[in-house]
């Protein structure tokens, strides 16, 4: 079982081939493959290997499937006796990429 603690928009994320994660925003058209080089470390058949910061023979070939919304959240905040009350919601842009593999240069 191959898989990879990669480094994404701040976020370190443990990826394996053939799944999909949802991200933070990814500026890239659907459809399109991008190369994650950020990654901090690697388990390929029991053998581990771990980068100071990052492997630099490693890369991970994901491809973007779509940009979709997450969760909507409420934010509500009030003062007491000084009627004041605001309402605010958010909600978070992502990208769903799938991982098509994990190359290991070495």
């Amino acid at each position: 079982m191959t898989y990879a603690v990669v480094d994404i928009c701040g976020c370190q994320v443990v990826v394996e081939t053939g799944k999909f994660y949802d991200l933070n925003y990814i500026p890239a058209e659907p459809g399109d493959v991008i190369n994650l080089n950020r990654v901090l470390f690697l388990s390929k058949n029991n053998v581990y290997s771990l980068g100071k910061p990052c492997l630099d023979d490693v890369i991970v070939k994901a491809t973007v499937l779509k940009h979709l919304g997450g969760n909507k959240i409420a934010v509500f905040k009030m003062k007491s006796k000084k009627n004041s009350r605001v309402k605010k919601g958010h909600r978070q842009r992502l990208t769903r990429i799938f991982i098509d593999d994990i190359f290991n240069f070495r």
